[in-house]
Order: structure tokens, then C-alpha cells, then sequence
């Protein structure tokens, strides 16, 4: 799948993640030969790179792996840490783009097309600022591939790691991926990359030079699956949604397509409104806010910011609503649409805060207006934008 704009499509792929993690909690850490697993009848989780140099993957025998690397230094699992630091990270991807697919605790896709970047510099700008604050927030070193498509920018990300950054340009999938191990396709593992070079095909350019019966012998009736993927063909779509957080959003399309930030900003503040009514309901908090605005010719964009902490209450957002739809509202053009969206989604006991005392304020006041405004219209208006006017305040 060829494009003639800028590449949309990246994959994240956080390098030896599981140890990365427990590198950020103690910096000691850092360069070493370490692995996380069990010491005991366990096997290697996560290696560093300094380890594997020596021979220690994943998933071997601990046994084995203190064998062949005498000074490994093993660090047991943290538990809760990784799934923290990986909650983290994909809430700094959603500040860039919305569409982001969760698809392990250490690997996704973004898809950047929302964002509208004028060409592939912007694109590629934004991607190395984000690999970068991954890095500056939370010590996490990424690896990113870009294409025009899934398949490829999956490659593309685990070829040069860690800290890889690879483009892949459209109309180039095919050289790109030609001179690879077949083994880097998706689906061929060791035994049948082995079993594949018995059969001489070793790079992916080798299977160009079978005819239809022999991929057939070979792969089965999965053997046109395997050609359109060595020819860096993927239609597949980023899929936003995942298992481990839900989203609550909101839009609204006007009448007419409005011009007035003011009444814009003023419809997006009055989502905020009515969306985290939800959240305190779930008994959950949200961290993630983006706002989403559609142009008369159905093109869009959004613009999207994380809190320091997860909250369930209105007032941390309200701040962030204007600056992103100013950033989001890019054109000099009407607005056929406004949405606001809440994301990244947690649980659990409350952080101690320096104005928890405020907070568990407002929290009692908002359950009392929740209460007050159930079954439909708002019998209680309290909020300065619900009463008209907006701008900057």
C-alpha cells in the first residue's frame, strides 16, 4: 500500500522492556549485564544488551543463561512496574495522535494521519521528539519504524535496535524488505526459517525466484499471504481500541459550520462536563484528553495532552481545552464537528497529593452535582463556560 503524502504509520517497539524498567528505577543498573527472571527453575524474561552479547536471550533457562554469562547480575519481576511504565509511555503516544493501537505491554502503532503534518520532515520531527521524551520522562529507550503500513513499519522498528529509527519511503517497501532474512516476516519462526533455507530460499528476495507450485509445497494455502508480505503489501488498520483501557468520548456536529472559537471552545469545555460524570460512575480516573475537530470537507485533526496523574474530576482539564483546540483548529476554516475524547484509563488506590485535601472537595461537590443533574437536563449550572461567553480564561 503506496502513498503519495507523507508516511503515516509507525511502530514502537521498546527496547529489552522488562529491564529497561527496573534500569529506570536503579540507574546502578545501567550498562551492566542484566536479566530479569526467576533465579530458581525460571527462564530469562527480558536481557539486556550487554547480556545478550554474551549469548543470554529470552526465553532461556536462568540456569543456562548464568552458564554462559557468569557475571549476570538477575533482577526479580516488580510487579506492577512494567504495567505502569508501559500505561506511561502509550499516554505520551496519545499526546501526539489518537490513534494509537496498545498491541503488547511493549509494542504498538500509531497511526499520524489525524495530525495532518504538511510532509515527511514534520512526520519524522515528531516521531524523533516523541522517541525522545519517551526517553527524558521515563528513562525508556524505544526503537521506530515508519511506513506506509503496518507490516512494514513493524520490520522497519526492530532492524537497527536499540534506539533504532528507521523510514521506509512509499514505493520503496519492496527494496526494502528484498536484501532481509525471510525470517523477518511475521509468521516465519526459527524451525521454519530453517527448514527454508534447506530449500535455499535465506533473504526474502529468494522467494521471487519460486514459481506458484513450490510456494504452495512450501507454505501451504498461506502461500499468497507470504508473496504480498514480502512485497511490503498490509492493509490491516490501526485499531485503537484495547483491553486494558477504555475511552469515553463525546462529539457534537453543528448546525452550520461554525467560525466562533469562543462557542467551539465553549461546547468542548460542556463535554468535558457531561463525560466525567461517567468516570467517577466507573469508579475509575482518566489522564488523557484530545480534542477532535472536523472540517466541511470531513477532513480532521486532534490534539491530545496527559496529566502528570490519572483524576476524575473536571477542573485539571479545563486548563488544557483551549490550547488544544487552538492546536487542533489548525486551519483557517469553519468546523462541521468538535469532539473530545478521555483516555488512558486507570484504577486503583489514590496517589497522595499536596491538594488531596482540595481534591477530596470537589470530589464530594461533584457527587452532589452528578446527583442533582441525573435524568437528563442539568438542574444545577455552576461553571462559568456553561453560562456563555468563552476565549481564553
Amino acid at each position: 500500500m503506496a502513498m503519495s503524502g507523507p508516511l503515516t504509520i509507525v511502530h514502537l517497539d521498546a527496547d529489552a522492556f522488562f529491564v529497561s524498567c527496573e534500569q529506570a528505577r536503579d540507574p546502578s543498573l545501567v550498562g551492566k549485564k542484566c536479566a530479569v527472571g526467576g533465579r530458581e527453575r525460571g527462564i530469562i524474561s527480558s536481557a539486556s544488551y550487554e547480556a545478550r552479547a554474551c549469548g543470554v536471550y529470552t526465553p532461556m533457562p536462568t540456569v543456562r543463561a548464568l552458564r554462559v554469562c557468569p557475571g549476570l547480575v538477575m533482577i526479580p519481576h516488580t510487579a506492577g512496574l512494567y504495567g505502569k511504565v508501559s500505561r506511561s509511555m502509550f499516554d505520551l503516544c496519545e499526546t501526539l495522535t489518537p490513534e494509537v493501537q496498545r498491541n503488547s505491554i511493549d509494542e504498538g502503532y500509531l497511526d499520524l494521519g489525524p495530525c495532518r503534518f504538511p510532509d515527511q520532515a514534520a512526520v519524522e520531527g515528531a516521531v524523533r521528539g516523541l522517541q525522545g521524551r519517551i526517553w527524558e520522562e521515563l528513562r525508556i529507550p524505544v526503537s521506530m519504524g515508519i511506513a506506509s503500513n503496518k507490516l512494514v513499519a513493524q520490520i522497519a522498528s526492530k532492524l537497527r535496535k536499540p534506539r533504532g529509527f528507521v523510514v521506509v519511503r512509499p514505493g520503496e517497501e519492496a527494496l526494502f524488505l528484498e536484501g532481509l532474512s525471510v525470517g523477518k516476516l511475521p509468521g516465519i519462526g526459527a524451525k521454519t526459517e530453517a527448514g527454508l533455507a534447506k530449500a535455499g530460499i535465506r533473504e526474502i528476495r529468494d522467494l521471487f525466484a519460486r514459481s506458484e507450485g513450490e510456494l504452495a509445497s512450501l507454505f501451504g494455502r498461506g502461500w499468497r499471504q507470504v508473496i504480498e508480505m514480502a512485497r511490503g503489501r498490509d492493509e490491516s488498520r490501526v485499531e485503537v481500541e484495547h483491553d486494558d483501557a477504555k475511552s469515553y468520548s463525546k462529539q457534537e456536529t453543528f448546525g452550520e459550520d461554525e467560525r466562533e472559537f469562543a462557542k467551539v471552545e465553549q461546547v468542548a469545555k460542556r463535554m468535558v462536563d457531561e463525560l466525567l460524570p461517567k468516570v467517577r460512575s466507573d469508579g475509575v480516573k482518566v489522564r488523557t484528553i484530545t480534542v477532535k475537530v472536523r472540517y466541511p470537507d470531513f477532513s480532521h485533526e486532534s490534539h491530545g495532552q496527559s496529566l502528570e496523574a490519572p483524576t476524575d474530576l473536571e477542573a485539571p482539564f479545563y486548563p488544557l481545552v483551549t490550547p488544544l483546540l487552538r492546536a487542533a483548529w489548525s486551519k483557517k476554516l469553519p468546523l462541521r464537528l468538535v469532539g473530545v475524547r478521555l483516555s488512558s484509563v486507570e484504577d486503583g488506590p489514590e496517589q497522595l497529593q499536596m491538594f488531596a485535601e482540595n481534591d477530596e472537595k470537589r470530589r464530594k461537590l461533584a457527587d452532589v452535582m452528578d446527583k442533582l443533574n441525573r435524568g437528563g437536563r442539568e438542574s444545577v449550572v455552576i461553571r462559568g463556560h456553561q453560562l456563555g461567553g468563552g476565549g481564553d480564561r
